[in-house]
This record gives structure tokens, sequence and C-alpha cells, in this order.
């Protein structure tokens, strides 16, 4: 069970983001984090812990754009540790994609064996991370 949230075109995406996560702390307390965009470039801050342990004042206001994601985490797949912390973010071909998922797959062994044949490379053990390989391999 984790929790997720998105914003899109308003001029104050991260605390509205972090109010989300704020409503959304009893759905994963393990760790939370927000991504944000300004058009131009991602700007992330995540961390271990509560929303309110993991975000201050500061660190919400470096979050510009008018788009932002964020999730907190409660563990089912990976443990729980930074790495994992979502969102995840990926580049492929100069593109950046910022992903946060709530779920588990029934067929994850078979997606991150096909996936790792054909070139991916896993940098955790949290099915979200497919989720960013199958976008980056599908905009091919």
């Amino acid at each position: 069970m984790c929790g997720v949230v998105g914003i899109i075109g308003h001029k104050e995406v991260a605390k509205l983001a972090y109010m989300g996560l704020y409503a959304l702390q009893h759905r994963g307390e393990e760790s939370a984090g927000i991504v944000s965009y300004d058009g131009n470039k991602m700007h992330a801050h995540m961390g271990m812990g509560l929303v309110d342990d993991v975000f201050s004042e500061s660190e919400i206001n470096s979050l510009k754009g008018d788009i932002a994601v964020g999730h907190v985490r409660y563990s089912t797949t990976g443990k729980s540790n930074v790495k994992n912390v979502q969102p995840f973010m990926i580049t492929h071909k100069k593109n950046r994609i910022a992903i946060a998922h709530n779920g588990n797959f029934t067929n994850t062994a078979e997606l991150h064996k096909s996936l790792e044949e054909k070139g991916s490379i896993f940098h955790t053990a949290v099915d979200t991370e497919i989720i960013a390989h199958l976008l980056a391999k599908s905009s091919n």
C-alpha cells in the first residue's frame, strides 16, 4: 500500500503535492518523495521517513514548476531503503521520465528478465522501475 499524488497546471504544485502526501501519510510511512518539472528541468527531493520529516519549507520551495508527482511508500516488494524511494527518474535518449506507482505486478520476474535481456539495467528491486523501463523501451 502506498500513496500517489499528481498535480498539474498550478503555480504551487510542490506545496499542493506536499499537502496531498501529508493527507495520504497513512498509506505509507517509510519514505516520501516529490518530483516537479518547470518545462526545462526536473527538480526532486525525497528521503526516508514521514512527510514532515522529509520536507522542510525551503525544500518544498526548491521544487519549481507547474507539474509534480509525489509518493509515500509502504513497501510490499523491495527493501525499505533510500534507493527504493519514489518517484523514480530515468533518462532515456535525453528524455527524463518521473514515475510513481502503487501496486504489485504478478509477472515481475518475467518482465525483469525480459527487460534485462534487452539491455535494461535495474538499480532497485521495486516493480515501479519496470514501468519506467517499459516506457523507455516503448519510445523507440
